[in-house]
């Protein structure tokens, strides 16, 4: 059986801020996507985008700058838009795969 691991990466328009791959069992999907939300929060959004990220959705300050949606294919996950981050399960060679089995 393969390892299994999380790439995690940062851009700030073309310049790369963040690479770091650790193994599977160290993050869950939801510790994966809280850790993309804190990343893109700490140097994109003002304190009020914050507030408007959390709060409930489809009020009037409610926006998506926080969400972090997951590719349909891969164990992808992103988030923000400048900067931006991503986390995508890869194997030994650094290939993203697309049979993950993510707990």
């Amino acid at each position: 059986m393969k390892k299994l691991y999380w790439r995690i990466r940062g851009n700030d328009s073309l310049k790369q801020i963040l690479d770091r791959t650790v193994e599977l069992g160290q993050f869950n999907e939801n510790q994966i996507r809280q850790l993309l939300m804190t990343l893109a929060a700490r140097d994109g959004p003002d304190y009020d985008e914050i507030v408007g990220a959390y709060v409930k959705r489809r009020t009037k300050i409610a926006n998506d700058l926080l969400t972090v949606p997951k590719d349909s294919l891969y164990p992808t996950y992103c988030c923000g838009s400048n900067p931006h981050f991503a986390a995508s399960v890869v194997d030994e060679r650094g290939k993203i795969t697309r049979h993950a089995r993510l707990s």
